[in-house]
């Protein structure tokens, strides 16, 4: 469990829709910068004790159990609660698989605040038992139900509730099931966790965002771990600060070759994760300020050869005083 988490939670990720809008085409497999977003949203949910997809099957980066709403493509509502009937903790993160940019500080706000929050109950006063869910409010001040926590308890009553009075989930609006939970609100989260992809100029926005100044290093260093199959969690500011070193003191190429090294030296530490990295930087980075230093002082000189102010220098070595190469070293002729 992350340090960023504050209880344990199961993680439900939505990923049956048909994607009419898209033509078809299946959601979860769609790359923006490299990663599907089922990849994406499992990144976000990282810290969950079991995650289950409801959905058609896919590779995944990790780990998942697998579930299908009964007949496939019943709604949301029938088909989280075939995710909930595979989970075990007190509560269940949800969201939708078309959101590209919901991370692990989101999830995180969303626990946090269910543990700490007040209820609101349907008529708009506080329920004093505490809320059972929580959910992100969008910039519009819409309710994210997709990208919610709710305590497990809650959810299965209300969807039994549900079940019972309809007949079915089938086909059943989401609104039905907030409006009987007593909820508490996250706003002014990341602007952008609530960004859905529901159309293929959805798509092209998410892929133009992930390349803007400040988001391309941390997007394209992550789908080069989901790619590699690395979890490890490194300091990029060091070996950043390593590679500019290498590059400025030795040569341009030597700044990927040395951070492969560095990989390769880490790697080969097994079990030590950042801590190995942290260490190989931090000698490679010594050495670079070493080679940088000789070439900034220059050559030495002699100091046993060096004549002293206002004394005459010694003897040539391996002469004896009176040879001729002392002679003529010595003399006004031979030090012209």
């Amino acid at each position: 469990m992350s340090a960023m988490s504050t209880a344990a939670y199961d993680a439900v990720v939505l990923s049956g829709g048909a994607g009419r809008r898209l033509g078809g085409v299946d959601k979860a497999a769609v790359r923006i910068g490299g990663r599907t977003l089922l990849n994406r949203v499992l990144a976000a949910c990282a810290d969950a004790t079991t995650t289950v997809v409801v959905g058609g099957r896919h590779a995944t980066a990790r780990p998942v159990t697998w579930a299908r709403e009964d007949p496939p493509g019943g709604g949301p509502l029938a088909a989280l609660d075939a995710g909930v009937r595979e989970t075990r903790a007190d509560r269940i993160v949800v969201l939708s698989v078309d959101l590209p940019f919901v991370d692990a500080a989101t999830v995180s706000a969303l626990v946090r605040t269910l543990e700490r929050g007040p209820g609101e109950r349907r008529d708009g006063g506080q329920d004093a038992r505490g809320p059972e869910g929580a959910l992100l409010v969008d910039a519009d001040g819409r309710d994210q139900p997709l990208v919610a926590v709710y305590r497990t308890e809650a959810l299965r009553r209300e969807l039994a509730l549900l079940a019972t009075e309809y007949g079915s989930l089938n086909g059943l609006p989401l609104r039905l099931l907030t409006a009987e939970l007593a909820l508490a609100r996250v706003t002014g989260a990341a602007p952008r966790a609530s960004f859905d992809c529901d159309t293929w100029e959805d798509i092209a926005t998410a892929r133009a965002r992930i390349r803007e100044h400040g988001h391309v290093l941390d997007e394209w260093i992550t789908a080069v771990k989901d790619e590699l199959g690395v979890e490890l969690d490194v300091d990029t500011t060091l070996l950043l600060d390593l590679a500019r070193d290498a590059a400025h003191g030795v040569a341009r190429p030597a700044a990927p070759l040395t951070t492969f090294l560095v990989g390769y030296a880490a790697g080969r530490a097994a079990g030590q994760g950042p801590q190995a990295v942290a260490e190989a930087v931090r000698k490679a980075a010594a050495l670079a300020e070493r080679w940088v230093a000789e070439t900034q002082t220059g050559p030495q000189p002699d100091k046993q050869a060096a004549p002293v102010p206002g004394e005459q220098a010694g003897p040539v070595p391996g002469t004896q005083p009176g040879s001729p190469a002392d002679t003529q070293a010595s003399s006004p002729e031979g030090r012209a």
